[in-house]
C-alpha cells in the first residue's frame, strides 16, 4: 500500500467507523490499523479505494472484519464506505462499558446522510441490554435512530430486550409468597 492509499485509507476508516453514538469516545484519538491481502486505490476525487481479503480494521476498541471494503470519495471528502463479506463483523466499546457486537452480509456508511445500513441477515448486539435483528437495519448517526426490518421479502425483525435484573433475586420486601 502507498503512503497516499494507507492515508485516504486510515482518513475513511476514521470517520466511517468512528460514530459517537455507539463508538467508545477515545477510539477515534488511538492509531487505526488496517490490513488487507490487497489494495487498488485511485487517489483522485471520486475515484475509488477497494481492499480485498481478509480486510481488518482496528482503531481502539473498534475491530472490524471484511472480505472487501469499496470506498468512495467525492467533493475532497469521503462519501461512502461499503464492506461486504460472509459476514462483515464489527466489534466495539460503548463508553457506557458496554460493547456492540454486529453482523451483516454487508454494511454500507453514508457520509453525507450520517447513515449505516446493515442488510442480509444483520443482527446488532448490545450484551446485557438486549439486540435487533432482520435483513435491514438502519442507524441514523446523527439522530441515534434505529429502524430495522423484514427485507423484500417480507421477513421480520427481531427485537430483544434484557431485564434490568438478571439476578433472578426478589425485590426488596418480597417474601416469595405469591
Amino acid at each position: 500500500m502507498t503512503r497516499t492509499t494507507a492515508k485516504l485509507v486510515l482518513a475513511v476508516a476514521a470517520v466511517c467507523f468512528a460514530h459517537a453514538a455507539v463508538a467508545k469516545s477515545s477510539d477515534r484519538r488511538q492509531t487505526m490499523r488496517v490490513q488487507a491481502d490487497r489494495s487498488d486505490c485511485v487517489v483522485t476525487d471520486g475515484g475509488p479505494c477497494v481492499l480485498t481479503g481478509n480486510v481488518n480494521i482496528v482503531q481502539g476498541s473498534l475491530v472490524i472484519e471484511a472480505a472487501r471494503a469499496d470506498i468512495r470519495q467525492g467533493d475532497g471528502d469521503i462519501q461512502s464506505a461499503r464492506l461486504t463479506g460472509s459476514p462483515v463483523k464489527l466489534r466495539q466499546e460503548m463508553d457506557n462499558g458496554g460493547t456492540m457486537n454486529a453482523t451483516a452480509a454487508q454494511v454500507d456508511y453514508d457520509l453525507r446522510q450520517d447513515t449505516v445500513v446493515f442488510t442480509g441477515g444483520a443482527v446488532v448486539q448490545q450484551p446485557g441490554r438486549g439486540s435487533i435483528a432482520g435483513e435491514r437495519i438502519v442507524y441514523n448517526m446523527r439522530t441515534g435512530q434505529v429502524q430495522g426490518g423484514g427485507g423484500e421479502n417480507g421477513g421480520r425483525v427481531t427485537l430483544q430486550f434484557e431485564p434490568r435484573n438478571r439476578t433472578g433475586e426478589r425485590d426488596a420486601g418480597d417474601d416469595g409468597n405469591d
